[in-house]
């Protein structure tokens, strides 16, 4: 148990990760956050933007990371289409264990359902989802060519604006470096707003009253 706390505690110091591991650290991380399913719980939006706001300090290169990390994000989701391509419907009947939760990749799948191919790219901008998405991409056969146009776009766009806000405002905010805990929250906040929309726009749904026909059409009379 202390392990894994460590092990946490490690991920989320993400100043110090970066300063430890370097570029290899963010294409591992990067790599497993799209494309394995163990990687759902890893911080790829705010591992970006401190590694733009690193690089903006002189630590990195933002030429290198802007390179070699959509490379490592557009490898990721090919192999997690392949995965769900060979697993098919066999992912959506397993049980739940310590890196993997069903619920996560229905959600992907309904999303996915609602926006069909763009949500390739649109996955990207949200956390948990991003991992499941190119699953069921490739686990309801989506045409190859298509999916790897998608996932081209969105790896690229993703990874390079949050290179770029860490970035621009490194070179922006003088001293922004040392409230580097506030500009993270700030990010991961923002990264979880379109999920927290949609669970209170599901909330609100569930909770209104169905009313009947009959009553709907007694009410339109009475108007």
């Amino acid at each position: 148990m202390h392990s894994l706390l460590d092990l946490w505690h490690r991920l989320y110091d993400l100043e110090g990760l970066i300063r430890w591991g370097g570029y290899i650290a963010l294409t591992v991380i990067i790599f497993s956050e799209t494309g394995l399913l163990v990687g759902f719980f890893l911080p790829g939006d705010s591992l970006l933007v401190t590694a733009g706001l690193l690089s903006s300090q002189g630590f990195l290169s933002i030429a290198i990371l802007a390179t070699i990390l959509p490379a490592a994000a557009i490898v990721g989701q090919t192999l997690g289409y392949a995965l769900g391509k060979a697993a098919g419907p066999h992912l959506f009947k397993r049980e739940d264990s310590l890196f993997f939760k069903r619920s996560n990749l229905l959600r992907a799948h309904e999303f996915y359902e609602k926006y069909g191919g763009v949500t390739v790219v649109l996955a990207r901008f949200m956390p948990i989802v991003r991992t499941f998405v190119p699953v069921v991409a490739g686990a309801a056969v989506m045409n190859y060519r298509r999916f790897q146009l998608y996932n081209i776009t969105g790896g690229a766009a993703w990874v390079w604006s949050m290179l770029m806000i860490g970035y621009i405002l490194g070179r922006s905010i003088p001293g922004i470096e040392k409230h580097i805990d506030l500009v993270i929250a700030i990010v991961i906040f923002l990264s979880l707003m379109p999920a927290v929309i949609g669970w209170l726009r599901r909330r609100r749904h569930q909770a209104a009253p169905n009313v009947p026909v009959s009553d709907m059409r007694t009410t339109l009379t009475e108007e």
